[in-house]
């Protein structure tokens, strides 16, 4: 398979074509890295000039902030002042959680939340100056609201009366043993002594053998738990960036089990962790040796002529699509050896967008600037690390992930127990170097896929030509891929879509074991050739179920399925080892 190439067909970087003075500027910002969290230093100047230049240049505007800024001081002081009765919006009616307990509703506390909550709505508006480009009006913004959640009184003891009154109840028990969490978290002795989820032995143990390994991939087969299965064998693809076992945790939340117990037959690609000599990995070997290489195995065991129900989420369900658009002109020999794969009965996609054109905060990271300083702090090392990926999640849960986290682990000695997903998310992957500039380039920056510009053998694949069932899930507080970007595949293809909205985020509205608590989720189906619904207009009318979306995904593969019948074990020279594999317990140092 020849190299994917890029929309304006500028190869990635090659590792070993330098200069001197292009080392010189890749060390200097390789070193400059770690203090910006991987982030372009002239990305956010170029946003904040943009701002700073128009607001200079508009005393219109001045005025107008400055009449905000004394409009929402004057309420500050108004919400200061004691009330005989209840005030809106303040306890447990505040929609900001880290407000709701009553002591926020004590002087000089509401002052402080007054003051913090007038301070989002005003830099709200402020961030935003007429003649911005728009993608740095939503920089802006963000890091606003990051300067914002740093210094939210919610997060320092003098200001949070809730960790004030903990420390009083302790007599300061609390906030020591706080201090011992932080002494043994930057001392790196506190994860290492915590109790962990491990791939084989507490999640990831659905039974299975691993049937075809190369470079890139393992491919598990998982064992039928039923005598009779449908006979079109399940292929997941998870995305690369994400160990698979996010798909297999523990017994009673894994979507692997839950699908083996219903009579499907499961394969999952477990992906390699690159090191520095996969630097020149790329998008091509990921799309050969992952999904076409796993389809070839699994013809192997079926049959070339036995078609495949296939499921990708996040970032592997791209690829799916892609691998998708690619085998529907198999005719025109779009796909070398695309006779000895077999034909796709259906396409299921997970919280994956195939339109970036509106990719969520994810899209404030991503520009020429910040592409090419990737590139040059990944050229070094070969890859970019897991440290550096979850740095970029982080500043999109900074709320939740970073400070209110630290609030309880600190300031009042609270350890969050750890849970398979927790555990899970510590464990992180890498990316090739050459991968990550070719999928962000390619179709972040210039949205390829979506415009039908994106390259498979030499040759542009389009969406449009999939013809099988899609079942599109997306999740409601996704901020990894929102569920309007995701939607979008409405408008790309014609093909039959069954789209579902379900409660959660990016993985705990994935992850939604029938017996969880308090799902729910909304779903319709577009036939083949259907009118166009806006997202905007999509579910009016439409009922909640309570629920589980896996139960109703089961139903929809059962009835795009043959009749059960006995499954088909693989040839004993197939079998390589037992599940979870080798790959998913690779684990670096960063």
């Amino acid at each position: 398979m020849q190299r994917l190439n890029t929309p304006l067909d500028q190869p990635a970087p090659a590792r070993n074509v330098e200069s001197a003075t292009q080392r010189l500027d890749r060390l200097l910002h390789a070193s400059a890295a770690p203090l910006t969290k991987g982030l372009s230093p002239v990305a956010l100047a170029l946003a904040v000039a943009d701002w700073a230049w128009h607001l200079a240049v508009s005393p219109g505007r001045q005025l107008e902030l400055a009449g905000l800024g004394a409009q929402l001081a004057t309420q500050t002081l108004k919400d200061s002042v004691p009330a005989d009765a209840p005030v809106a919006g303040i306890g447990e009616a505040d929609e900001d959680p880290r407000f709701r307990h009553q002591a926020w509703a004590q002087w000089p506390f509401n002052a402080l939340r007054s003051g913090f909550r007038q301070s989002e709505t005003f830099w709200q508006e402020a961030g935003h100056m007429p003649g911005m480009s728009a993608h740095h009006a939503e920089m802006t913004q963000f890091f606003a609201r990051q300067a914002l959640n740093m210094l939210a009184p919610a997060n320092w003891l003098v200001s949070n009366p809730v960790v004030l009154q903990d420390a009083v109840a302790s007599q300061g028990a609390h906030l020591l043993q706080g201090a011992r969490h932080y002494m043994e978290d930057i001392s790196g002795a506190g994860s290492a002594a915590a109790p962990r989820h491990l791939p084989g032995r507490d999640v990831a143990i659905t039974p299975g053998e691993v049937v075809m390994r190369n470079h890139l991939v393992e491919l598990i087969r998982y064992s039928p738990q039923t005598k009779q299965v449908h006979p079109e064998p399940l292929l997941i693809v998870p995305s690369w960036i994400m160990k698979y076992y996010i798909l297999d945790l523990s017994p009673h939340n894994s979507m692997v089990r839950f699908l083996v117990e219903q009579g499907h037959q499961v394969y999952m690609l477990s992906w390699r962790n690159p090191d520095a000599s996969d630097h020149d990995l790329s998008m091509s070997d990921y799309l050969r040796l992952g999904v076409f290489e796993a389809l070839r195995a699994i013809a192997q065991i079926h049959g070339k002529a036995r078609s495949v129900h296939a499921m990708g989420y996040c970032l592997g369900g791209t690829l799916l699509a892609i691998a998708a658009a690619a085998l529907a002109r198999r005719g025109d020999a779009q796909v070398a050896g695309a006779d000895l794969l077999p034909p796709l009965c259906s396409l299921t996609l997970l919280a994956a967008q195939t339109d970036f054109s509106e990719p969520g905060e994810l899209g404030l990271f991503i520009d020429e600037s910040q592409i090419g300083y990737v590139d040059e702090i990944t050229r070094g090392k070969g890859y970019l690390t897991g440290e550096q990926m979850a740095g970029s999640f982080q500043f999109l849960h900074s709320q939740d992930l970073v400070w209110t986290r630290r609030m309880r682990e600190y300031l009042m000695g609270e350890r969050e127990p750890h849970s398979d997903l927790m555990d899970w998310n510590a464990d992180t992957t890498r990316m090739p170097a050459r991968m990550h500039h070719e999928y962000l380039s390619a179709l972040y920056l210039h949205n390829a896929l979506a415009t039908s510009s994106y390259r498979v053998d030499g040759r542009s694949v389009s969406l449009g030509d999939i013809e099988a069932p899609i079942f599109l899930v997306g999740t409601e507080r996704d901020h990894v891929s929102p569920w309007a970007s995701v939607y979008k595949l409405h408008h790309l293809c014609e093909a039959e879509i069954t789209f579902v909205l379900t409660s959660g985020g990016h993985n705990a509205g994935i992850i939604s074991e029938p017996a969880h608590a308090g799902r729910r989720y909304k779903m319709d189906t577009r036939p083949r050739h259907g009118a166009w619904v806006p997202q905007q207009e999509w579910g009016q009318g439409l009922e909640s179920t309570s629920g589980s979306w896996w139960l109703a995904w089961h139903a929809w593969l059962a009835a795009r399925s043959s009749a059960p019948a006995s499954p088909k074990a693989p040839p004993k020279t197939m079998l390589l080892g037992a599940a979870p594999g080798d790959y998913v317990r690779q684990c670096y140092s960063d």
